[in-house]
């Protein structure tokens, strides 16, 4: 399968899931969860989910809890709602690349104001 084409199938999946996790979650819950990105496997058969839940850290047990629990539900609507030869099986990772982003960004933050503390008389 061309790689344009698959990027093409990954996106319409981000997008689709992203739009029935908003239908069917509840915020106060789950938290907020979002689907930052889908790697189809080639045949389209799997996809990996990578999503960020953005919450205590009850709500993230709990969402990740219940996307594995909606998992048959989800792979039912995508099938109803996008045509492809096979409805792909999903596997719901936690993506956790924000908060490591957001981590180094302090840790900078912490470099640059030892810095400074050190280079004023």
């Amino acid at each position: 399968m061309s790689s344009r084409r698959l990027e093409r199938v990954n996106e319409l999946l981000k997008h689709e899931i992203g739009e029935i996790i908003r239908r069917q979650f509840n915020i106060a819950d789950t938290g907020l969860v979002s689907v930052n990105a889908v790697e189809t496997s080639g045949d389209l058969r799997s996809a990996k989910v990578f999503v960020s839940i953005f919450g205590k850290p009850d709500q993230q047990k709990i969402a990740l809890r219940v996307l594995e629990e909606k998992r048959g539900l989800i792979q039912s609507q995508i099938g109803r709602n996008i045509v492809l030869k096979y409805t792909p099986t999903l596997t719901f990772l936690v993506d956790d690349t924000i908060e490591k982003a957001n981590r180094v960004l302090q840790i900078i933050d912490e470099i640059e104001r030892d810095e400074t503390k050190t280079t004023k008389p």
